[in-house]
């Protein structure tokens, strides 16, 4: 087969890829399945289905489908994402099943960070299968939200706040008027400092909310509008956490105390974002150093 995409394909841990012959028919499901591979990029293979494929010369249903699955999981931005996605939608409806099974698990409980990441990108994969449907964004940009206001994960808060951006924002292209995604995407702006246009978002939804709803958010715009705004934007504030967990982890817990005690005085920031997690780690910090007095009363408040 010719290959008609000169860009070369990602790298990825335990995926070789295969350029099949031309006139590459993939053939499965007795019969049901007969897709022309003419013109899309060659085929990811685990590595060990790669010298199989190698030796028949035309890799069989089966491998196909295992190496486009993981090549997915592993990167669902990967180079040829889009065609292995159409090709797995029309080819293999039980791993699509599979791959929907897996995300309602991981949305019934309370998972760790590894979690969030595999859920996210089980819901990009299911974004690429599902292109016209805008609530798959949006609960991709609710994952980086809440990636980036983990304590355990503030060292990446920057890139998965600012990618929680771009999802919602690819989700109000697709519906415009969906208040929960204008919702978020004003929550957005207001944490990476943009506090005028997180009040302009939110006003566009004001009549959509019931009496409680509505009360919280304009408290929210007054207190923008009357400059009632943290001293600097939220995010740098979850920077200067992830610094002061990353001192503790290395020992240096005064350092991280005074890192910590800085954040807690801007009474606004502290007021609007859960601190639960934070006054544990300050705690825990006091503790290691002795003064267990201030330990005492830090856990008190976690």
């Amino acid at each position: 087969m010719k290959q008609t995409n000169p860009v070369s394909p990602t790298l990825l841990e335990g995926i070789r890829y295969f350029t099949p012959p031309d006139g590459y028919i993939l053939s499965g499901r007795d019969g049901r399945v007969a897709i022309s591979w003419q013109g899309n990029p060659p085929i990811p293979l685990l590595a060990e289905d790669f010298a199989a494929a190698e030796g028949t010369g035309n890799p069989d249903y089966d491998m196909v489908g295992r190496g486009i699955y993981q090549a997915l999981r592993l990167n669902p931005e990967c180079v040829g994402a889009l065609e292995y996605a159409v090709v797995l939608k029309d080819a293999y409806p039980h791993i699509v099943s599979e791959l929907g099974g897996q995300i309602i698990m991981l949305e019934a409980k309370e998972v760790d960070t590894p979690y969030i990441d595999r859920k996210i990108n089980f819901l990009k994969i299911m974004a690429l299968l599902d292109p016209d449907n805008a609530g798959l964004p949006m609960e991709i940009a609710r994952a980086f939200v809440d990636k980036g206001s983990r304590l355990s994960s503030l060292h990446s808060a920057v890139s998965s706040w600012y990618a929680a951006e771009k999802h919602l924002k690819t989700s109000l292209a697709l519906n415009p008027g969906d208040r929960n995604a204008l919702y978020e995407y004003g929550e957005v702006h207001y944490v990476l400092g943009r506090y005028e246009q997180a009040a302009d978002v939110w006003s566009e939804i004001i009549g959509a909310l019931d009496m409680a709803e509505r009360a919280r958010i304009e408290a929210r715009i007054a207190g923008i509008l009357a400059g009632k705004t943290p001293m600097v934007p939220p995010l740098d504030y979850l920077t200067a956490l992830s610094v002061a967990v990353e001192q503790h982890h290395n020992g240096f817990n005064d350092d991280a105390v005074e890192i910590i005690k800085d954040v807690l005085a801007d009474e606004i920031f502290s007021a609007q974002f859960p601190m639960n997690e934070v006054y544990y780690l300050l705690g825990t910090c006091y503790q290691e150093m002795g003064m267990m007095t201030e330990s005492a009363e830090a856990f008190k408040r976690s």
